[in-house]
């Protein structure tokens, strides 16, 4: 699995990327959101999805890692592909559309291209509840220049707990207690969170 791409972005468009990496270029599929916030950059990452079909291997790219984790959810409900998960990401942004699915706001939903009433029942039934329990927030983690904190992330993440769900328990764990000091403490704490 490519995890993602860093390199110099040879073309953009805002529907395609080209992204050099190491003398390699990478065509990578992107969203609106997306293309949005690399538009006026000449390098940057995007954190990536492959999906290998009979017929092409595709790349898919993301600014940050909710969207993709977003898009990831989206290609599991079934009757959603990844044309038309991409497709909603560009519609709307990462948060909202989540907040829709949350909401069971089925006239937004069915306002996207290609969403029709019983795509949109299904992405609610199929999708809520997950997404409610997981904090979908694009901006820079609050855990990012603290190694320690970092640390204990990563070892939750290894554990098979989800990014943002980890991200969120930590910050629980630090704020009940700010006196935390020892990684397995920190680990220990939001895992009670969680």
């Amino acid at each position: 699995m490519i995890a993602y791409l860093s390199g110099k972005f040879v073309y953009k468009s805002p529907a395609v990327v080209q992204i050099e990496v190491n003398g390699i270029g990478y065509e990578v599929q992107i969203s609106l959101n997306t293309y949005s916030k690399i538009q006026n950059l000449e390098s940057g990452m995007l954190h990536t999805c492959l999906l290998i079909r009979e017929d092409a291997h595709t790349l898919y790219g993301f600014f940050d890692v909710a969207e993709k984790e977003i898009f990831m959810q989206l290609i599991s409900v079934s009757g959603i592909g990844a044309s038309t998960a991409r497709v909603m990401l560009s519609y709307m942004k990462p948060e909202d559309l989540v907040r829709a699915i949350v909401q069971a706001d089925f006239k937004t939903l069915e306002a996207i291209k290609g969403i029709g009433k019983k795509t949109a029942e299904r992405l609610v039934v199929e999708l809520r509840d997950k997404l409610a329990k997981q904090s979908f927030e694009t901006n820079i983690s609050p855990l990012k220049h603290n190694t320690l904190q970092q640390d204990a992330l990563n070892a939750l993440m290894a554990l098979g707990i989800s990014r943002m769900a980890a991200d969120q328990a930590i910050v629980k764990a630090m704020q009940s207690d700010p006196t935390l000091n020892q990684i397995e403490d920190i680990i220990k704490l939001a895992l009670k969170r969680l």
